[in-house]
């Protein structure tokens, strides 16, 4: 028989009880702490028994943070399902000033983390309106992401801090950043192997499929890495320091260093840049997004475009390859598998990939091939979908309007469907994060599949074990940050007169 939670401001039989949720609330309850748990297993259930503890302590508003529209929107529709309360809000970026203000009045306040930065730093909101703040996706608080900015206003705050992920980052800079910046003083963390989760965990069956670039990109592919080798030589022959082995973040880490003092090789280097970008579209992602990559480039002009685009006959001559490819309707073997992995499971698929050219490009030839789509892109600018529209097609999908969804980044996070059979990644992805965030969108209520395309040498191997590598680092994060928080509160404990007071 199944047991519920029983809580004042919880509605009768909505929520089921399970000792491990339970048993991460109390530990965010009663200090600052982040919650990891593996995705399907109920973070929001998590927040929710904290959310019902400040309700009952009554004394300040709750502000609840996604960060994408879609997710926040979810999270504001399980609190009305799930609590009793009248006053729970949403804002988004898409509401007026003037709505904003009484919105931030009410009890619980599902907010995207740019909203409600800008509005702390408009003084339309203050921190000490609330108790408690939950940042859901907690490991996005890095570097200068709306998270940061927020943090820095309830740093000297007594409101509780809880953050929700399914993995901290694995690099070790990160993960103690994060900590930092929310003064955090407990990880709360849950695995797939923990007893009390144990018997709510499906399995999910991983399979790498290899596919050969086509002859026409191939021979694109051996221009584009010969364009590459001359800037190479470059930098060397101007006394840049490189490692045999080509890689985009190097470059990407010298660039202050060769505009502040070497400036001869600025050419070089940003066109070197430029030739990485391009290399991975095509090798990853196909002819058509290769070539609007290209366009948008051209189009920005900058340091060496023009000499890349009309002066290096490799260069060009890869573009000229490319069109022609384009023309006899030639674009990248994963496509074709595509059809093939989807068919071969039943149900409803999700489909991953890094850039928005990429998704027209599937959901295009997938329509062709008889096979019912949808696309999830976020809102740039004047580009992508507006947050109803990104929650209508969610909700057809969940309806099964279409068969298959195809996603950007923004379908990463907490994007709770069910009944997706399988999860099949376009790109590979150098983060641990990102793969346990997509790999978490299948597996929730039976046994799930995920498929990851690799295209033979290219970056897609290089990524498979860069990921590999910090999945394995990411695993043990937890265990490492909670022994380093243990042995700070103990050198705290141990501190008398002055060092205490200090």
């Amino acid at each position: 028989m199944t047991e519920f939670i029983k809580k004042k401001y919880v509605k009768q039989d909505s929520i089921e009880k399970r000792d491990y949720q339970i048993d991460l609330a109390n530990q965010a309850i009663s200090e600052n702490c982040i919650v990891v748990l593996p995705t399907g297993l109920g973070k929001t259930a998590v927040a929710l028994n904290v959310i019902s503890e400040y309700l009952e302590r009554g004394t300040g508003g709750i502000l609840f943070l996604a960060p994408t529209r879609v997710l926040v929107n979810q999270h504001y529709e399980f609190l009305k399902n799930n609590l009793t309360l009248d006053d729970i809000s949403i804002i988004t970026g898409e509401d007026t000033i003037q709505k904003r203000t009484k919105l931030w009045n009410n009890s619980i306040v599902c907010a995207t983390p740019e909203i409600a930065r800008n509005d702390l730093n408009r003084k339309i909101v203050s921190p000490v309106q609330f108790n408690l703040v939950v940042f859901d996706e907690v490991h996005r608080t890095i570097g200068d992401y709306a998270y940061s900015g927020i943090a820095k206003w309830f740093e000297n705050s007594p409101a509780r801090i809880v953050g929700m992920t399914a993995t901290l980052p694995s690099e070790k800079e990160k993960a103690t950043e994060i900590l930092t910046k929310l003064r955090i003083s407990r990880v709360a963390e849950k695995t797939e192997d923990s007893l009390d989760v144990k018997p709510y965990t499906q399995e999910t069956n991983t399979e790498w499929i290899n596919v050969e670039l086509p002859p026409e990109l191939k021979t694109i592919q051996t221009l584009l890495k010969t364009a590459l080798d001359e800037r190479y030589d470059l930098l060397r022959k101007n006394g840049i320091r490189l490692a045999e082995q080509q890689s985009l973040s190097a470059l990407l880490r010298i660039r202050q260093f060769v505009l502040n003092q070497n400036r001869r090789s600025a050419k070089p280097l940003f066109t070197a840049i430029r030739i990485h970008y391009a290399l991975s579209m095509l090798e990853a992602h196909g002819i058509t997004p290769f070539l609007k990559f290209c366009e948008r480039t051209k189009a920005k002009k900058g340091v060496g475009v023009k000499d890349l685009f009309e002066l290096d006959p490799n260069f060009t001559k890869a573009i000229g390859l490319a069109k022609e490819a384009q023309a006899h309707g030639i674009e990248h073997s994963k496509i074709p598998k595509l059809k093939e992995i989807i068919d071969s499971v039943p149900g409803k698929a999700l489909i991953f990939t890094s850039y928005r050219d990429s998704v027209d490009l599937i959901f295009n030839k997938l329509t062709e091939l008889g096979i019912s789509a949808g696309i999830l892109i976020g809102k740039a600018g004047d580009t992508g979908l507006k947050q109803k529209k990104q929650i209508e097609t969610v909700q057809k999908f969940r309806d099964g309007i279409f068969r298959v969804l195809i996603a950007t980044r923004v379908g990463e996070e907490g994007l709770d469907i069910a009944e997706v059979n399988q999860v099949i990644f376009y790109d590979n992805v150098p983060s641990s994060v990102r793969f346990i965030q997509r790999r978490g969108r299948t597996g929730r209520k039976g046994i799930g599949k995920l498929v990851v395309l690799i295209a033979k040498n290219t970056i897609d191997e290089t990524y498979y074990w860069i990921g590999k590598r910090k999945m394995t680092a990411a695993k043990s994060m937890g265990g490492k940050m909670t022994q380093v928080l243990e042995r700070n509160q103990h050198v705290e404990s141990q501190k008398q007169g002055l060092d205490a007071f200090l």
